[in-house]
Order: structure tokens, then sequence, then C-alpha cells
């Protein structure tokens, strides 16, 4: 016959050795502190032992997050307030640092996200700020990233997702568009004025140096004016054939001389 204390001896070291299994996922890591010490390197993933209450575990991820920066009021370099927010993505890359560094790597780089914001985005223009933002996004990116490495934490990307201007401004900036736009309208109808009256010059020329071309043009005039349903037609003179007249006239009027004068 068993031993009772036996039993209950294995029963209680198996159930110990089950519940201190710890599975892993794949982009988990366990840092593990035994009596309060790291241990050198973060486990996982996969299967772990951790003996408690010798051992404690921290489950760290080490996939991107995504963190949104809430609005910020900023007054650019040239007096503007404007209301900007952004979007960092982030990861771990030392889970131990991330655990032991920092208390809350999330929220402190969300902080320090807010006063870079506001810190960059002051020193620069509106219309700098409108025109230049990937640049601008890649300061502040690296700003972020120094300040984060201590911490093994990398940040892959900092976007300035949404610019809100003071209903002022929009509608100065709608004024400029419009002015831009009608500047644009005036020059391109210019630019064909000046083209159409260069092209009236050369066809001028062309027939000035070419009689021929006028009557060809003079012919195609009464096919056009035939082929329209008019009540009344006009048949253009030709300038030749008034020079032809005027030829046929014959010798001016001679004046009759006075009688006294001798033949």
């Amino acid at each position: 016959m068993f031993n009772v204390p036996i039993l209950i001896l294995i029963f209680a070291v198996g159930f110990y050795l089950i519940s201190s299994i710890k599975i892993l996922r794949e982009y988990e890591r366990g840092v593990i502190f035994r009596l309060g010490r790291a241990l050198p390197q973060p486990k996982g993933p996969g299967v772990i032992l951790v003996f408690r209450p010798l051992d404690q575990i921290v489950r760290v991820s080490l996939r991107q997050e995504v963190l949104e920066v809430p609005p910020q009021d900023v007054i650019t370099r040239d007096n503007v307030t404007i209301k900007v927010n952004a979007v960092i993505t982030l990861r771990v890359l030392d889970p131990a640092k991330a655990v032991i560094e920092v208390s809350n790597y999330v929220y402190q780089t969300s902080q320090f996200a807010q006063t870079t914001l506001r810190s960059v985005l002051g020193e620069v223009e509106l219309d700098g700020l409108l025109s230049h933002r990937e640049q601008l996004n890649q300061r502040i990116q690296s700003i972020i990233d120094q300040r984060t490495e201590p911490w093994g934490v990398k940040v892959v990307s900092v976007e300035v997702k949404q610019v809100d201007l003071p209903e002022s401004m929009l509608r100065a900036m709608a004024k400029q568009a419009e002015a831009e736009r009608e500047k644009r309208s005036k020059i391109i109808n210019a630019e064909g004025e000046y083209a159409a009256a260069q092209k009236l010059v050369e066809a001028g020329n062309l027939l000035a140096a070419q009689p021929i071309t006028l009557q060809l043009k003079y012919l195609q005039t009464l096919t056009d004016i035939g082929t329209e349903k008019n009540t009344t037609v006009i048949f253009p003179l030709p300038m030749e054939l008034l020079s032809l007249l005027n030829k046929l006239a014959g010798p001016a009027v001679v004046e009759p001389k006075n009688p006294g004068e001798q033949s």
C-alpha cells in the first residue's frame, strides 16, 4: 500500500513543475528576475521554466507598436498658432534594457515626442511645415531615437498626421490660391494671344511674298460663302481687277486752250 505523505509530495512536486512551465510566442521574450537580479539573457521563444517564487518574469513584445501623439498647440516661427498631431512607430530591440532602464517606455516615448514636436515645428515657418514635412519627420525621428536608444527601443518612423490651421489662415490661403490660379490663367491667355499674333504676321508675310496664295484664299472664301444659307452674298473685288481698270481708263482728259493762245 502506497504511503500517503509520499503521494502528496509527488503530487505537489509535479504540480509545481507544471505550473513553472511558461510558453512564449515567437514575438515575445521573457526577462527573468531571479532573487531580484536579472538573468544575462532574456528567455524565449518557446517553452521556458519559471521557478516561483524565486523567479519573476516580465514579458516583452518585439512587434512594432504604433503610438499616437495627441494634438499639440504649436506656434510657428512666423507666429501662426496651429494644432499638430503625429504617429510614431517603434519597436523593442533589447528587452532587458526596455524593462530595466525605463519604467514604461511607451509612456515616456510619448511624453518626449510631444516636447520634441513642439520644439522642432516651432523653429520653422508655416510654409516650410507644409512643404517640407518629410524632412521634419526625419529630424523628429532622429531626435527621439537618440533619446530612446539607451532604453533598447528603436523609433522606426515619425509622421506628422494632421495640421489644423485657424479659420483666418484658411481664408487667406484660399484667396492666395485663387489669385495664383487667376495669374496663371492670364499668363496662358496672353501666351495664346501672342502665339496667334505671330501666326497672323507669318501669314501676312507669306501672302505678300506669294500673291497666288491670296487668290487661293479668295476662292476658298467664295466656296465657304456659297455653302452657307445666306440671303445676301457679298463678292469681294480683287485689287488686281482695280489696277487693270485704272490702266484701261485711257489717257487723262486734255483741258481746252484759251482763244488767245496759239496752237
